[in-house]
This record gives structure tokens, sequence and C-alpha cells, in this order.
């Protein structure tokens, strides 16, 4: 073809080919040119972005303290070390707060043995179809905090659901070593009980092994910080789950009782119940209470908050119970006042007095049938339980400020009477 075109005496046929040929070659080539900057162009933006991001990683590491800054040194030492100094928290600003948590186990390593497993043995009874009743043994698990000590006895802090109704408590150490456990005071309001354990009967090496814990302010927490949950799940052990403060504040109603808990996802399981809710210092910042108990919801457990418990840790400790002997007596018949019960009948929550009987500290105060009992000393009642868990600390002859709503033309009004305590004869 390219021999007969040269032979050929037609100049147009000749030269137009060769024009449209030369137009397409230069089209290709510049086409080709774009194509070849354009993927030069993103590479370098992809390789830009690599090398940044690995930057950023590498930097947001180092914030990030390891397992061998914290292994081996003391609470405070490990505090220190995942805090850094003030300044520097000052000067590090969000980047402290959006840091991952990754590793845990040096505070937990130092905090593990402030927590006790504790194993409560009690009775309970049963009637069958045709009314014929036996009791029968029962063991449930739970945890604690070692939370003090004096000359002769070392001060566990627990839920009040833990040992309620037992009749033998144990309680095992960080070291697998077990010990028989006394209830020092209760307040089942706020699902609170210290427990009290003879220095007696700890091995030397155990005492030299267990630690008592530091709390925290669980005023200054913040949503979204770390929790670390420890505790006796379901009696297996102590393990440990890791999450973030939820809510706060969070008020949660069990019993007809309603209380303002910690909300975390740290998960909180049965045998849970009273152990170490702390932050990422291993400071306590909670009491782990209870598990919103659905199989249509996960992550939503809670804790006593420590800033609303401490008070009421530190007065059951002082707190002594009066012997029998010298026990204080109302002199009433109480029924309990449900959620139930006060949102069908309008009534609220408290102890309804049902009988006052004659010639008791009730009467010669003023209590009469149908008033409602909500508060003693300043102390919240719902129930008869609640209300005969606060007279065990008061003797015969102690005064008292009660208040109670009284029935008023169809509606309640409250109002405060002053009652000095009798003896039951």
């Amino acid at each position: 073809m390219f021999e007969e075109n040269q032979n050929s005496n037609v100049e147009p046929s000749f030269e137009e080919p060769k024009k449209k040929g030369g137009y397409l070659k230069v089209l290709i080539i510049i086409i080709l040119i774009a194509m070849l900057t354009v993927t030069a162009i993103y590479s370098l933006f992809i390789g830009y972005q690599y090398l940044s991001k690995s930057k950023s990683n590498s930097v947001e590491s180092t914030q990030v303290p390891n397992n061998q800054d914290i292994v081996g040194q003391t609470l405070d030492e490990s505090t220190d070390s995942a805090n850094g100094s003030k300044d520097n928290t000052k000067n590090s600003g969000s980047n402290m707060q959006t840091q991952p948590l990754r590793d845990v186990s040096g505070v937990v390593s130092a905090v593990m043995p402030s927590v006790v497993s504790i194993t409560n043995v009690g009775t309970e009874q049963y009637q069958d179809f045709f009314g014929q009743t036996w009791q029968d043994k029962y063991e449930s698990s739970g945890s604690g905090i070692i939370i003090g000590q004096n000359k002769s006895e070392l001060y566990i802090v627990t839920n009040n659901h833990v040992v309620e109704g037992a009749n033998t408590i144990s309680v095992g150490f960080v070291d697998d070593t077990t010990v028989k456990a006394k209830v020092k005071g209760t307040d089942s309001y706020v699902d609170l009980a210290v427990l009290s354990v003879s220095i007696k009967d700890i091995d030397k090496d155990t005492l030299k092994k267990i630690k008592i814990a530091k709390f925290g302010n669980s005023d200054e927490l913040k949503v979204g910080e770390p929790a670390i949950a420890i505790g006796n799940a379901l009696g297996y052990g102590q393990s440990v789950t890791v999450g973030v403060i939820s809510a706060l504040n969070r008020q949660v109603s069990v019993d007809s009782v309603t209380n303002e808990l910690i909300q975390t996802d740290a998960a909180i399981n049965p045998g849970n119940s009273g152990g170490a809710l702390i932050n990422i210092q291993g400071k306590v910042i909670g009491i782990n209470s209870i598990k919103f108990a659905s199989t249509e919801v996960e992550g939503m457990g809670y804790s006593i908050p420590i800033s609303t418990a401490q008070p009421i840790i530190d007065d059951l400790i002082n707190k002594k119970k009066v012997d029998k002997k010298d026990a204080a007596y109302l002199g009433i018949a109480g029924v309990d006042v449900t959620d139930e019960v006060s949102q069908t009948y309008d009534m609220p929550i408290g102890v309804y007095v049902a009988k006052v009987f004659e010639g008791t500290a009730a009467e010669k105060a003023g209590l009469k049938k149908g008033d409602i009992i909500t508060k003693v000393d300043n102390k919240e009642v719902t129930t008869m339980e609640q209300l005969s868990q606060v007279l065990k600390y008061y003797a015969s002859g102690d005064k008292v400020d009660v208040v109670i709503m009284k029935s008023d033309n169809g509606k309640y009004v409250e109002a405060d009477i002053h009652v000095t305590l009798g003896r039951k004869e």
C-alpha cells in the first residue's frame, strides 16, 4: 500500500492520509500524557496520605503508656505514669481525652489486691402445693472492696443484697485464702453493706499482699471517660471488663427504691455486685450494684457513685447496733407501699401504718392508722425491713425525727413528728 501511494501521480491521494494520521498520533500522545500525569498525581496523593497517617499513629502511640510503664509500680506510681504531670495534662488538651484505652493490666494488677470475693450461705423456706414447708440451703456469690482497717478489724464494702439473709459469710482474698466475715452494718435503701473481718483470722502473708482501695471523686466524672469493672463474675473468681462512663446520675428503680447511679458499658454480671468500678488512675469511682436484665439490652451496667457511698460507709463503720435488751421499739404494724400500690391508689411510697399499738412510742407521738412513714432521722424509708434496719442503731429512750405523709381531704401532706423510742415489753 505504501509503495502504491508513492508510485501514484495523484498528489491529493498521498498528502491527505498523511495529515489525518499525524493528527491522530498527536491526539493519542496528548491523551497518554494526560493519563500518565493524572496517575502520577494520584500516586503522590495516596503516598502523602499514607505517610501522614503513619506519622499520626506513631505520635498517638507515644502518648499512651504501655504495659511496661505500669507493671511492677505502686498504685501512686502507675497513676503518675498514666497521667503525667499536671502541666503535661494541660498542654496536651484534648489529646489526652481522645487517646485509646489499650492496656490496663498495670492498673488492674495494682487494684486487684483490694478486691475480694464473697460467698453467702443461707437458708430459704419453701412451701409445696399441700402447704407443707421445708428449708433448704443456698449459696450465692458476690464481690467486695477493702476500704479500711484498724487494730482489730479489716473493713470491706459490698452490696446489701449480696449478704442479705446470710447465715455465714466468707471472704476470699487475692492469694485465694478465705476467712469468715461479719456484717458490720447495712443500708438497704442504697444497697450498701459493710463487713468486718478479724485481723487475727488473716494470715500474716495475706496481710502483706492485700491493699486498702483508694477512692476517687465520682462528682468529677465525665461521660465517655474509661471505666474498668473488677469483680467475682458468676462466682468463678475475679474478672476484668473495660468500657466507658455511659451516663451519670441515671435514675434506676429497684423494689420501689430509686437511686441515681453511674451507667457504664463495662460488663457487670451476677457476682460482680459489690465489686469495684475504677478509673484509669486505679481509684474506685463506684461500687457495682445491678445490671439491667433484658435479653434485648446490652452494655448497661450500673454502679453506686463513690461520692454518694462514702458518707454512708463511714456511718456504717462508726455506728454500733444496740443490744437486744436495749433495742428501740416504735410500736406499729406496717405495710410496704410499693411502686405498684402507689400508682394504683395514688399514695406516697413508704411504710403504711396499718395499726398503732396502745401505750407505745408511736401512739404517744401521735402516729395514726393510715399515716405513711417516709423518713427516720433524714434516712429514706420505703419498706418495713428498712425501718427495722434503721431502728437497730437506736436504743430505747433515744429521740428521732420521723417524716410522715398524712391524708387530708384526699390529698397527702407532709408532717414532722418527734418520737421518743420505747422498749418492747
